[in-house]
């Protein structure tokens, strides 16, 4: 652009002419749109909200909380949490406004709307399965309004409006001054209103961004540590103080490098936040454990009660995958994606790459950096292939991502970690072998990083042509007879390319299982939770003396229902060896008392074995897989 040296003379003759002052364009379209919390005004458990759009030129205008959230595939219904919504004009007086539906208020005489406010109830105190099957959402998608702390997950509390998606969002969060708080969110100022409340001011380019960075507020415990060039923020809230986030500092920071190694040069994020909370078991605390990935941040619920050791292995098994999603769907995304509809939203055909990669990324990298022996990734693959077989193997993965809301497909989503994750390794492993371990499917996803990028979605429609130009013929036949056909994958045919078999052996297991999926617990309502014969087929439960109906009332002092099984079980499956357990039992209306230190556990089956007539070409095969 030239710029002229007489403008600013002309200006200023203009002013200097007495010209009429500028009108100030407050228009809806043109400028942010202003949006509050108050956490310092709770109103029987509920967060007062203020939604200011600026000025409409149409007669009526439609606001919005989520149906659906991205990363969840599941309706949510949002709205369903907003209490008493009021449009108020410039003078004060409310407009009318109808409740379309669950989530959609359709506001008349918008011209005259000054702002919209309302309450908005939490949704971890109102939950009874967290989110594990009828209408309650997954509890890291939630939000929770405690006197010391607040989840806010935004798209639970501000909304948008149908045609002011991509307008800019400021938000003013009012807290007490002595919360800490965090977020990803571009931070623009920062003040205290009096000796006890500060306010904090935030910007997000459009609607998205307020979905995509949650925050935490209260008492937190924090650490903040670099990765390479990638600022991490752990933020933990122990209700108990039982855990701190320096007790998982370590841990995070050695597995993150580990995966910062793996990534090599793919640097999508300056700063990747972690919120992890630790439900504490009782009646309003969320019971939906895993995580909600973001963009740049996870949030996680786990239980309290888990062990030091158990409480990082698993924020290791979680977190692991959440990270890894800086490649996809960050920087490798369909226009499904990018363009996302939160009320009538389309589906990608390719959760297979969003979540089934993301998860063999999660495994391998372990095995890969040498966190994990080779062992040990071999049986987490068995285990995926046992899991696998609880799902519909002759369905069509394309065809069950973008239908993923309905039946029957929505039944079989979390077959996504298991065999979305095998079709990612088989994809690695032919990858690998047409090129005589020169590229992989970490290489090719880098590929289409560089060629789309987190600005850039691709089509839908034809990922798989292009990736089939990339790579090999037997890529594009392998993605469409097992990811677009609907033929079962014989995992033995790549087994054998990197020399492993199948064999009876002892399969190290965990503390809740036989090998594979065999769960050594039952439960009647009459009875409660008992080991059932299986659990004899655990060599630790074996070891000591257990037997089958024996009624497990307590673990670890922790009385064991029907009611909270999910939630102590869930304690017990990050146990770690040589960690100490108690349990009260009743075994033919006698109590037993249990007390030991955890061995490795073992269980017969079949699992994979390095085949010992491999020949040179398969090992170095499996070398190049395994070691790089």
């Amino acid at each position: 652009m030239r710029y002229s040296k007489f403008l600013p003379l002309l200006a200023l003759i203009i002013v200097s002419c007495g010209s009429a002052k500028p009108k100030v364009d407050d228009s809806a379209v043109n400028n942010p749109i202003e949006t509050a919390l108050n956490l310092t005004e709770i109103d029987n458990d509920r967060v007062p909200v203020t939604i200011n759009p600026g000025r409409f030129n149409v007669e009526t205008v439609t606001y919005r909380l989520p149906r659906v959230v991205q990363g969840t595939y599941s309706v949510a219904d949002y709205g369903r949490y907003v209490e008493d919504l009021k449009a108020l004009d410039y003078d004060g007086n409310e407009l009318t406004v109808a409740n379309v539906d669950t989530n959609t208020w359709s506001i008349a005489d918008a011209t005259k709307l000054d702002k919209i406010t309302y309450y908005v109830n939490d949704t971890f105190d109102t939950e009874k399965q967290g989110g594990i099957g009828g209408e309650d959402i997954f509890s890291p998608a939630g939000t929770n309004i405690e006197e010391d702390n607040f989840v806010l997950n935004l798209h639970g509390f501000i909304g948008y409006f149908d045609n002011l998606k991509n307008n800019q969002y400021t938000l003013s969060v009012t807290s007490p001054k002595d919360f800490i708080r965090t977020s990803a969110l571009e931070v623009k100022s920062e003040a205290n209103t009096d000796v006890s409340t500060t306010v904090t001011n935030y910007f997000a380019t459009r609607y998205f961004d307020i979905t995509d960075n949650p925050m935490m507020f209260g008492k937190l415990d924090v650490e903040e540590f670099m990765v390479g060039d990638i600022k991490i923020v752990l933020s933990v809230y122990s209700p108990n103080k039982t855990h701190t986030a320096a007790s998982l500092k370590q841990t995070m920071f050695e597995m993150m490098e580990a995966q910062k190694a793996y990534l090599g040069d793919i640097n999508s994020t300056a700063r990747y936040d972690i919120y992890l909370y630790l439900s504490d078991g009782s009646d309003d605390a969320p019971k939906g454990f895993g995580a909600l990935e973001h963009h740049t941040s996870t949030v996680v619920v786990l239980p309290e009660a888990s062990s030091p050791e158990g409480l990082a292995k698993s924020m290791v098994d979680v977190v692991a995958h959440e990270f890894f999603h800086i490649v996809s769907p960050l920087s490798v995304h369909s226009e499904d994606v990018h363009y996302f509809d939160y009320d009538q939203p389309t589906f990608s055909k390719h959760l297979w790459m969003y979540e089934g990669v993301t998860e063999y990324f999660a495994q391998h990298f372990q095995v890969y950096k040498d966190l994990v022996e080779p062992n040990k990734f071999y049986n987490v693959v068995q285990g995926k292939i046992n899991f696998a077989k609880n799902y519909k193997d002759d369905m069509s993965f394309t065809m069950m991502s973008e239908n993923i809301l309905e039946s029957p497909y929505k039944e079989n989503y979390i077959n996504v970690y298991q065999k979305g994750a095998l079709i990612g390794m088989c994809i690695d492993i032919l990858m690998r072998k047409e090129s005589n371990g020169t590229r992989s499917m970490l290489s090719l996803m880098k590929e289409l990083s560089a060629k789309y990028g987190k600005n850039k979605p691709f089509e839908d429609d034809s990922i798989i042509a292009e990736i089939t130009q990339m790579t090999y013929p037997s890529i594009g036949e392998f993605l469409k007879t097992h990811v677009e056909g609907n033929v079962p994958i014989n995992y033995d045919d790549f087994f054998k390319m990197v020399g492993l078999v199948n064999a009876e052996t002892e399969v190290e297991t965990n503390y809740i299982f036989a090998g594979g999926q065999n769960i050594i617990f039952s439960g009647a309502p009459d009875k409660g939770i008992f080991f059932t014969d299986v659990a004899l087929k655990n060599s630790f439960w074996k070891s000591q003396g257990i037997q089958a109906n024996d009624i497990i009332k307590t673990v670890n002092g922790k009385e064991l229902t029907l009611q909270n099984a999910q939630e102590v079980v869930t304690g017990m499956f990050s146990w770690q060896e040589g960690q100490d357990i108690e349990l009260e039992l009743e075994r033919d209306g006698k109590p037993v008392q249990l007390k030991a230190k955890l061995e490795k556990a073992y269980a017969k089956g079949t699992g994979l074995t390095e085949d010992e007539t491999a020949t040179q070409e398969q090992i170095d095969l499996r070398n190049a897989w395994l070691k790089g």
